[in-house]
């Protein structure tokens, strides 16, 4: 199957408007949409749109409506001229642990049928229940090494202590044994922010998830209390908060651009 886990680490190293650098241990699940049915089916430690102790709900990503996934992420890349032809899509992102998650970002892999990668949809989102989602063409992006490099204006409130305006740079491999995914923010013309995932790929089965859940049992609500306690820190060594304004107007945004594509 082409579902597995990535078991590894999360980095953030702010370099503006103070410097603040932490790290910690993260498992993700990257998912194949048409297995979806067939994991449900065969694992007993993980479930799709139902309760169980990791669980993937449809309704955490995406338009949020609980409806299958599928056939929105194929709406949204037809209004980009993009088409797959029934071609695969795959979603990196953490699980519900216990019932809660909260993903910072989610990365959908879009594959035409001819196994080309076709596009990459970053969906980002907030501690204030808002989303947004780049979605930009991988056509273009790859260097000689395998490097893909995307970029996009941001548009979208994050974290209070960032501005809305500035840059994303997406630097990443299509994960494959190993995962990398480096995402940089620029405001002001000055590198604010960098954030770099890395794993090692585990077949995604009972006995792997048992060692998950023994491992970092409370790997998701981990993660939104590291968001909150490095808030903190970040209050305390002098950052200051910027208004948080009202979300874009559109789910999707469409404007990018590669980055010299020379690795």
């Amino acid at each position: 199957m082409h579902s597995a886990l990535y078991t590894g680490r999360i980095m953030h190293a702010r370099h503006q408007p103070v410097r603040h650098r932490f790290e910690y241990a993260a498992t993700a699940v990257y998912l194949d949409l048409a297995e979806l049915d067939e994991l449900d089916r065969r694992l007993r430690l993980f479930s799709v749109d139902r309760p169980g102790v990791v669980t993937f709900y449809q309704r955490d990503h995406g338009p949020r409506t609980g409806a299958a996934l599928r056939p929105w992420i194929d709406a949204t890349l037809a209004e980009a001229g993009i088409d797959l032809a029934g071609g695969p899509v795959r979603i990196l992102c953490m699980p519900r642990i216990w019932g809660y998650v909260f993903n910072p970002l989610t990365t959908w892999f879009c594959y035409r049928r001819s196994g080309e990668l076709a596009a990459i949809l970053y969906e980002v989102s907030n501690t204030f229940g808002q989303h947004h989602c780049y979605l930009i063409p991988a056509a273009g992006a790859r260097g000689r090494t395998g490097v893909i490099r995307q970029a996009c204006e941001k548009g979208f409130y994050v974290s209070p202590f960032n501005p809305v305006n500035g840059r994303y740079t997406f630097r990443l491999r299509e994960p494959g044994e190993q995962l990398s995914l480096g995402i940089h923010y620029q405001a002001n013309d000055a590198n604010a922010l960098a954030a770099v995932q890395t794993g090692t790929r585990r077949a995604l089965t009972d006995a792997n998830l048992a060692r998950v859940l023994l491992r970092q049992p409370g790997l998701t609500f981990k993660v939104i209390s590291a968001i909150h306690w490095e808030a903190l820190h970040l209050w305390r060594k002098g950052a200051r908060f910027h208004k948080r304004p009202a979300p874009p107007e559109t789910l999707v945004s469409t404007e990018w651009r590669h980055e010299e594509a020379v690795e």
